[in-house]
């Protein structure tokens, strides 16, 4: 019995369980279990304090039948669509730029890439000063009066604005990092046979970065409907719920109007959301994506 429990625990397969034993644990606790509970409590309704009453599909049928909802989605697909947009073409043309190892390339590379690593609270910060339409450096540098965070007009585009220029440096680095492996010869010949810049970009460089544009797109779009904390600082969903989004909506359900049940229905129409994108982004990869087979 003893050889038995020795060999059984020199196997190299029982200390490979080991090692992953604790982050398995981690996926199962955090992520498995609240994913289940969830999706229970989406048929429930719980305000925390009284027990939980079981509703069927009532929570969905009132999400569906309000107008603030689909106002709120709007807004999440438009934020997450012009993110998407411009946190793609803005950085993938950067690192076009930079990797013709322009001077200062360098310099550029770490301001661009600093934004992303900055915390979300201080960029809040500094941006709300920015817009700020009495004493906001944008406003004062233009010479113009718009109420950027507190017009239904503009607080949309100015959140967008904020969001791509916070994406540019890390969807940039992920583009520079694939052009430094595709081969210089391309370039070359595509100059040699007369190609000016433009051409080379979109007949060279958009075909051998396109698995990597293909990837960036699907997390760009997936971290944007997932947008919560520039929401939470900077306008709070207002004016209006002009800027409110899927999320921002599942926090106020659940923890300022104590609607656990609905928040939770949210949530759920968000990941299908999120999953038929996917899908369909994945679908058309054999189109969009060089050389896929």
């Amino acid at each position: 019995m003893k050889k038995m429990i020795s060999k059984f625990m020199n196997n190299q397969n029982f200390a490979g369980y080991i090692f992953v034993l604790p982050a398995i644990l981690g996926v199962f606790i955090f992520i498995i279990i609240p994913v289940i509970c969830s999706f229970g409590l989406s048929f429930a309704k719980w305000d925390l304090l009284n027990p939980i009453e079981f509703v069927g599909v009532q929570n969905y049928v009132e999400i569906f039948h309000s107008n603030l909802f689909y106002k709120i989605l709007v807004n999440t697909i438009v934020f997450a669509l012009s993110t998407s947009i411009f946190g793609v073409i803005i950085p993938l043309a950067l690192a076009a730029i930079l990797n013709s190892k322009i001077i200062g390339s360098e310099f550029y590379k770490t301001a661009y890439f600093l934004p992303f690593i900055t915390p979300m609270v201080v960029v809040g910060i500094v941006w709300a000063w920015i817009f700020d339409p009495n004493i906001g450096l944008l406003n004062q540098v233009l010479h113009i009066h718009i109420n950027w965070l507190y017009d239904s007009k503009y607080a949309m585009p100015a959140l967008i604005i904020v969001s791509v220029w916070k994406l540019i440096g890390y969807n940039m680095i992920i583009f520079l990092s694939s052009l430094s492996s595709v081969s210089k010869s391309l370039f070359e010949a595509a100059k040699i046979d007369g190609a000016n810049s433009f051409q080379v970009f979109k007949n060279v460089t958009v075909p051998m970065l396109s698995p990597t544009i293909f990837f960036v797109v699907i997390i760009t779009t997936i971290s944007s409907f997932q947008v919560f904390d520039l929401i939470y600082l900077m306008t709070q969903g207002g004016p209006f719920d002009s800027t409110n989004v899927l999320v921002y909506a599942i926090y106020k359900n659940a923890f300022e109007y104590f609607n656990i049940g609905r928040a939770s229905a949210i949530a759920y129409v968000l990941f299908i959301i999120i999953l038929v994108l996917t899908l369909v982004q994945w679908s058309l990869r054999k189109k969009l994506v060089y050389n896929e087979e």
